[in-house]
């Protein structure tokens, strides 16, 4: 039999794609630039995220460059006690030679040869691989590997990649079209995958949500989607939906042509857990009781003990985090770990086995509450900033915690105080309709006529006041009221007061609210409550500005400001600034009102505090519009449109302002007409929030007529799109530039993913399609 050519062998080594392949070109781009600086590239990622799919598509698209062949070795838990290097010899298709042991046989085979070795599936044998790929490294010096793992290698000149799950639709933006939510890679794969056994499927805007939800469920981890998708044959996707709870038992009967430990979502994660240590198990399991992510100092208070000391748990952490069990996350607080939800689920199994569920429960549960306290207690100070950014990365901690008290009639009280504490969290965060859920919920499992019931009952009606929803507020006030003066509450008075107040400003009674406010502001300046004090001064701003008194508006406002500054603090010192920005702008002096808007930005921007940001803008366009510029007005309120979460709902807490919002619009439409409005607004619609922020700031500007579509490309891949347009190789482009063509690979790769598009002449047509009348005329010139 003939030996087979190198293109024979390529073609034989990589396992062919059957099905298509989703998104990854950011990642794509990066492991080639690898490919250019190291020998070795290690893809570590946790099991079905997709290590395999990524290093065989870019092993097939870089095969030209190795012209001694690019080799697939799939290897598997047998693949040990010596017989790594003969499973490699296999690969190659060499044959065994007596004389030779089978790594000088490889050794042999790929000397004098310029190839690429892809080993799939390492973390079996990560020291036998590592000492295989040592030696095979060191002589053969024009060898390159690329290595699928749970765990790296660990030896040296190792470049890792760590694989991510596929991106998902952010929760903290205003939701995409329909259109543009199908275009994200999770959500993309899962229709894919869904036409393939419902021809026909399509995300639509009537199954947009539970496919998000589905996609979010599984932690956008391709293999755990596809075993999904693949249940439409006999589910609809709200039914889907509804059965993920049972995912293990689910997400079976995948593709018989894939391997056995990828056809089950269990035995999926059964082979991550026989690549762990007896303690590693043990915390795995216990670790399974925290929600979405969890930081080191949770795990030390949370997971020790019986079997696991505490001064164990970094090296415990370390080592789940090798092995993509626990998935490391850069956060602004610090480093978290997650796992993913499937994988907790595991977990949570295991600890219920060991009949330890409840009491780690209980442990989560206290430290949760303990945070929440410390959380209440600390917050009008310097470290608000740290102590609300903290409490976001633990909503969903919180949650389990709370819903553990509300499960146990005993504890309902632990869910009200917690519930009360984060009061400033569920307004700060937008999450004003759920603390309302909780507060419901823990004032009617627990009402016993405490302090504790009377604090939660005028907390929950503030948050209701923002929610529109003043009947049940002043309902809620009442009794709050009467048990205060049973009680003897005179803080909570005070705040029932200042409550009352904010629904009189509501119902268009400014005086009647100056009175109360009044009433409010002794009763905290009594109790020595700065934090309420500010907060008051900020309302009685806003009623002596709507009652015309200009000085006593800036006065309050002023001495909120110094109260806030004084304390370090920042989310009442923003609702100052813009409180005393409406009563400068109201004096017709827009210039120090837009400053007054801009330092309100700068708090609650980086805070994402909706609410915030959107009481700002709508300051700074009604500025825009009395100073004239009717053009960057109109886009202000485009992306107040874009911000809004709940299209239609009042400025509520602050309705008073709406009307400046309608004379503002006549004043646009007058200057630049209905059309000019519609343009400008949709431009600024369509910005994404963080130029929408820069815009709002003034640290950047947007063309002085609006564009019909914002290029999303920077000016260099602005300019490789022209040259691929006009039909250059990437050598050529390269050369035109004078960079190197792994360079001009790498920018051409960022742009298919920016425009989602998957070939060259995808680009050229886009380019085509926008350039501008100067573009064509230049074009003709050359």
């Amino acid at each position: 039999m003939p030996p087979m050519t190198g293109e024979r062998r390529r073609a034989r080594g990589m396992p062919a794609e059957v099905t298509s392949f989703v998104g990854r070109r950011r990642e794509m781009a990066d492991v080639r630039a690898m490919l250019s600086t190291s020998r070795l590239v290690t893809l570590v990622g946790a099991g079905g995220v997709g290590k395999t799919r990524l290093a065989t598509r870019v092993a097939a698209e870089v095969r030209r460059t190795y012209p001694g062949g690019v080799w697939f070795v799939e290897l598997g838990a047998s693949d040990g006690c010596g017989l790594l290097p003969q499973s490699v010899a296999d690969a190659l298709h060499i044959q065994e030679d007596p004389a030779r042991s089978p790594l000088d046989s490889v050794i042999e085979y790929l000397r004098d040869r310029r190839a690429l070795l892809v080993l799939d599936n390492c973390e079996h044998r990560v020291r036998e691989c590592a000492v295989l790929l040592h030696d095979l490294l060191a002589s053969v010096p024009d060898l390159q590997v690329m290595v699928t793992s749970r765990q790296a290698l660990g030896i040296a000149g190792e470049q890792i990649l760590s694989v991510p799950p596929l991106p998902l639709p952010d929760h903290d933006h205003p939701p995409l079209s329909t259109g543009s939510l199908a275009r994200v890679d999770a959500i993309r794969l899962f229709a894919e995958r869904a036409a393939a056994v419902v021809p026909g499927f399509a995300v639509t805007d009537e199954n947009r949500d539970a496919v998000v939800r589905i996609c979010r469920r599984l932690d956008g981890v391709p293999l755990v989607i596809e075993l999904a998708a693949v249940r439409l044959r006999a589910l609809s996707v709200q039914q889907l939906l509804d059965r993920l709870d049972d995912r293990f038992r689910l997400l079976t009967a995948g593709s018989t042509a894939v391997s056995e430990r990828h056809r089950t979502l269990r035995a999926l994660i059964d082979w991550s857990y026989e690549l762990c240590t007896e303690p590693e198990r043990l915390f795995w399991a216990r670790a399974s009781v925290f929600e979405g992510s969890l930081d080191l100092e949770a795990a030390e208070a949370v997971c020790p003990g019986d079997g696991i000391a505490r001064e164990e748990v970094l090296d415990l952490v370390i080592g789940l985090v090798e092995k993509s069990v626990l998935l490391r996350e850069e956060h602004p607080g610090g480093v978290r770990y997650r796992l993913l939800d499937s994988i907790r689920e595991y977990g949570a199994e295991r600890l219920a086995a060991q009949g330890d569920q409840e009491r780690l429960a209980l442990r989560h549960r206290d430290y949760y509450a303990e945070m929440a306290a410390d959380f209440h207690a600390r917050l009008f100070s310097g470290a608000q900033l740290e102590l609300l950014t903290r409490m976001r990365l633990e909503h969903a901690n919180v949650r389990t915690a709370m819903r553990f008290s509300l499960d146990r009639p005993a504890e309902a009280a632990v869910c009200l105080r917690m519930a009360i504490d984060l009061l400033y969290h569920w307004k700060t965060s937008s999450h004003v309709r759920e603390g309302r859920q909780w507060l419901d919920q823990a004032l009617a499992a627990a009402t016993e006529p405490t302090p504790l019931r009377a604090r939660a009952l005028a907390g929950n009606a503030w948050l209701a006041i923002f929610h529109g929803e003043k009947a049940e507020a002043l309902a809620m006030l009442m009794e709050s009221r009467s048990l205060a003066e049973r009680l003897g509450l005179d803080d909570v008075l005070a705040d029932v007061v200042l409550y009352s107040g904010m629904v009189a400003m509501d119902d268009g009674d400014p005086e009647s609210a100056k009175k109360l406010y009044h009433e409010a502001l002794a009763g905290h300046r009594s109790a020595g409550n700065d934090c309420r004090t500010a907060l008051t001064l900020n309302r009685l701003c806003l009623a002596f500005s709507e009652e015309g008194e200009s000085a006593q508006a800036v006065a309050a406002a002023e001495e909120s400001i110094a109260i806030c500054v004084a304390h370090g603090e920042g989310w009442h010192r923003a609702y100052a600034l813009m409180a005393l920005a409406v009563e400068v702008w109201r004096r017709g002096d827009a210039a120090r009102a837009v400053a007054l808007a801009r330092d309100s930005l700068r708090i609650t921007g980086p805070l994402n505090d909706w609410f915030g940001i959107r009481i700002a803008l709508e300051v700074l366009a009604w500025a825009a519009a009395s100073d004239g510029d009717a053009l960057r007005a109109a886009r202000m309120l485009g992306a107040l449109r874009a911000i809004r979460r709940t299209p239609g709902m009042p400025l509520s807490g602050f309705g008073h302002l709406a009307e400046f919002h309608d004379e503002c619009t006549t004043r646009i439409r007058t200057a630049i007409g209905p059309a000019g409005l519609t343009r400008a607004a949709d431009e600024g619609a369509r910005l994404p929030l963080e130029e929408i922020l820069s815009y709002a700031l003034g640290e950047r500007d947007l063309p002085s007529a609006p564009a019909a579509h914002p290029s999303p490309l920077t000016r260099r891949e602005t300019e490789i799109a022209e040259l691929v347009a006009r039909g250059l190789s990437n050598k050529e482009i390269a050369a035109a530039l004078v960079i190197s063509q792994r360079t001009a690979e790498g920018h051409i790769e960022h742009i298919m993913s920016k425009l989602n598009v998957h070939s060259r002449g995808h680009i050229a047509a886009w380019v085509q399609e926008n350039r501008t009348p100067e573009d064509h005329k230049a074009r003709d010139d050359r």
